[in-house]
């Protein structure tokens, strides 16, 4: 996540270098994306740290709710990939529904890899990102009509990463170049009967203790 972070930084601060004098309008956009992004990660780095730390049992654990990203910040993905000059498609089928706080999360860092992979690599300004509610799973594909060449199924610590997460939740992941052309990424997360809404860790209070 923070390394596909800073390369879209990488790519917003290029874009704005080059039409700073032209455009500065653009470019004013361009730092505010990179604002963006650099908070998201920092707000990701804490919340690691802070996962660390409440392994030291010398330290308090802190009782404030751990802050994550799920697919109700889809509409800011989209907007920090139209930043860097990708549309983004998002289309829903079935019903949404709170879902468990580990496949929220999950289903979100998987379109969020996903689709800064396209940006990266794709050399296309288009995509499409479809999140499907099924009774017992949740299906998320991002595809897109560009090159593709330079990430392979195989390859690269974001698709390592992203058949990680969908191996933890007893998922299932594929991604490769499509025969018409593109790329896609499709997982199945399978869900329980009832889902229920994401909830942020609790910890034991002072009586408790």
């Amino acid at each position: 996540m923070v390394a596909h972070s800073i390369g879209v930084i990488a790519i917003q601060a290029g874009a704005g270098s080059r039409v700073i004098g032209s455009d500065p309008e653009l470019a004013h956009s361009s730092l505010q994306a990179i604002e963006a992004t650099s908070r998201d990660t920092l707000r990701g780095l804490r919340q690691l740290l802070d996962l660390l730390r409440q392994a030291d049992p010398e330290r308090e654990p802190s009782l404030e709710p751990t802050p994550f990203a799920g697919l109700a910040d889809l509409d800011r993905l989209v907007s920090t990939a139209a930043d860097a000059g990708v549309r983004v498609e998002v289309r829903h089928r079935g019903e949404p529904r709170p879902l468990p706080t580990a496949v929220d999360q999950s289903a979100f860092r998987i379109l969020q890899e996903s689709v800064t992979n396209v940006v990266r690599h794709a050399a296309t300004r288009h995509c499409r990102a479809t999140v499907d509610y099924r009774p017992r799973e949740l299906l998320v594909e991002v595809v897109d009509g560009g090159h593709g060449g330079a990430v392979t199924a195989g390859s690269g610590y974001g698709l390592r990463g992203m058949r990680e997460r969908v191996a933890l939740l007893d998922g299932s992941f594929t991604a490769g170049p499509r025969p018409e052309g593109g790329f896609r990424v499709a997982v199945r997360l399978p869900l329980p009967l009832a889902s229920t809404a994401p909830t942020a860790p609790t910890f034991p209070t002072a009586e408790a203790r």
